[in-house]
Order: structure tokens, then sequence, then C-alpha cells
């Protein structure tokens, strides 16, 4: 049997089997317990080394915790010690349908963290989507679907490499675009990019190739683009996450604030500081488990 047999057919058997359905908009966290800046494999860690406060990166994240189950069910993953950057859980698989892509980490330092996700992936009931452990590919990430799940948007030049993006979109037979980012600061997609309800999307446009913005602004209409700063895409605004009308962000500057809200959404603005300093902020500390469906069904309610 070819390669590309063999692929469809466990694309159809994983279609086939049961996997676990949620009827809420569900997410997994993991707390911070053994978080710091311990190593610099992004530009954000880089003066950072053991300068963050731990008891206050464990306030902030409750307050996200908090605010998110307000929304929400929240799933916790168990930290394990040595593996500091675990709180970012986002960057570790992309999920739908009951089935996770597992991330392939580009740096040694993160892939320690594969083992027990995918144990908590396997014992929740989903079905595992291998990657290719050669094949470097980052999770939510670098991996988001628009907010219909219909179209996967996949990043790469800096973490995922872009022969990862169709086999990862194979697990849901799902249309991918490929997007090439060029800033190093915006290291992952999440960072740069955010689909939101309503067809709108939040993304800063200095990140990417111009061929590839070409792309995003070919499939999302000018009054559905909000472009930000330069300054809010460095307070990490990309990096948010959108339940129906409600979006947990890290705080940005009352203009895009304004626009947000002049669209009909509810802008929770959370202090992130201290994950910030590791590469990450709010889209990054929870990985979506729902469907989109279910992840905004009180849009329009």
């Amino acid at each position: 049997m070819s390669t590309s047999s063999t692929l469809l057919a466990t694309v159809s058997q994983i279609d086939s089997l049961p996997t676990p359905h949620f009827s809420r908009p569900t997410f997994l966290m993991c707390s911070p317990q053994w978080y710091d800046v311990d190593y610099v494999i992004n530009p954000w860690m880089a003066g950072n080394v053991h300068r963050s406060s731990r008891d206050l990166a464990f306030e902030q994240w409750k307050v996200l915790y908090r605010g998110l189950q307000t929304v929400a069910d929240v799933r916790l993953l168990h930290p394990q010690k040595g593996c500091p950057d675990m709180v970012f859980v986002a960057h570790s698989a992309l999920v739908a349908s009951g089935v996770a892509a597992l991330s392939s980490f580009t740096h040694p330092q993160r892939r320690r963290e594969t083992q027990p996700l995918s144990r908590w992936f396997r014992e929740a009931g989903f079905l595992m989507w291998e990657t290719q452990p050669q094949t470097p590919f980052e999770g939510e990430g670098d991996a988001l679907f628009s907010a219909d799940g219909q179209h996967l948007w996949a990043a790469h030049g800096l973490r995922t490499c872009r022969s990862a993006h169709r086999h990862v979109a194979d697990a849901w037979h799902a249309r991918v675009t490929s997007l090439h980012l060029t800033d190093p600061r915006f290291y992952h997609l999440d960072t740069c990019f955010a689909p939101l309800v309503g067809g709108y999307l939040m993304y800063f446009p200095g990140a990417f190739h111009k061929d590839s913005l070409a792309l995003i602004e070919a499939a999302y209409p000018i009054d559905r683009r909000i472009a930000v700063s330069e300054e809010d895409a460095t307070r990490f605004a990309c990096n948010a996450l959108n339940i129906g009308r409600t979006i947990l962000v890290n705080q940005v500057s009352d203009e895009l604030a304004s626009v947000l809200g002049t669209l009909g959404f509810d802008v929770r603005q959370l202090d992130l500081s201290e994950f910030v300093k590791g590469g990450g902020a709010a889209k990054s500390l929870a990985l979506r488990l729902s469907d989109m469906e279910i992840t905004h069904a009180s849009y329009g309610a």
C-alpha cells in the first residue's frame, strides 16, 4: 500500500472511531508550578532568564483561569518538574473533533513535555494523529482554525516546518493555507494572527512575508480585518482567547479595545506580564479542546 493510501486509511479510521465530544466551550490549562525562564529559545526570553516571579505568575495565571471559567469549562494538565514552558499548553497540540495532533517541538528543551501530554490525551479518550519528530510542528502555536472551523491557517519560517502543514490538515480533511513568518519576535502564528467570530481577524501585518500577507488580505475583506499596531502586537494583543463574544487578552491600547468593543466584543484585559517574559500570553496558556461551533456557540445569542 502506498504512503498516501495508508494516510487515507488512517483518516477513515479516525472518522469512524468514538472520540470525546463537548457540549460547552472547553479548554486545557497547566498551572505554572514549575514556570521560569530557564533558557532562551525566543527573543522575549532574552534578558529575562530567572527574572520571572513564580508567585506573581501564579496570581496572573489564576486570574486568567477564573476568567476563562466564566465562559468555558477548564480541564487541568498536571505540570512536570523540569518543564518550565509546559504552562504554554497551547503549543502542545492542535485539537478538533476529538483528535489531537501532538506537537513535535523544534527545541529540545520542550520535547520532554511530549510524554505527559500524550498520556493525558490518551487517558481523556482522544485519538492521536502522529506527527514526525524530525518535522517540527508546534500545535496551536502555529496552526489555527478559522472561527467556523473550515479553514486551517498554519505558519512556517521560525518554528513549524512547512512540510508538516498538509500532514496535520489531513487529520480533518481541512483546507490549509501556509503563511510565512519573518519577524523573530512573532515566532508563532498565535502571536500575530487571531481569527475571531463573525469572520473577523486580528493580526499584525509586519510579522508576515508580503506573499503571505496577500493571502490573508484576500481571505478576509477589509471591513473584517483588524490590523494591530506594533505597540499592541508587542503586548501580545493577537495572543488572545476568543470564546463567542468574549476576548481574554493581555493589556492592550485603549484604541484597540475601543475598536473591538465597537464590533460587539466583550474585551477582558488581564495582566500577563510574567508570561510575556517567556514569550506567551492568554492564547498560549489555554489549549482549545471543544470544536469551533461549540466554542463559539454563544455568538449571536
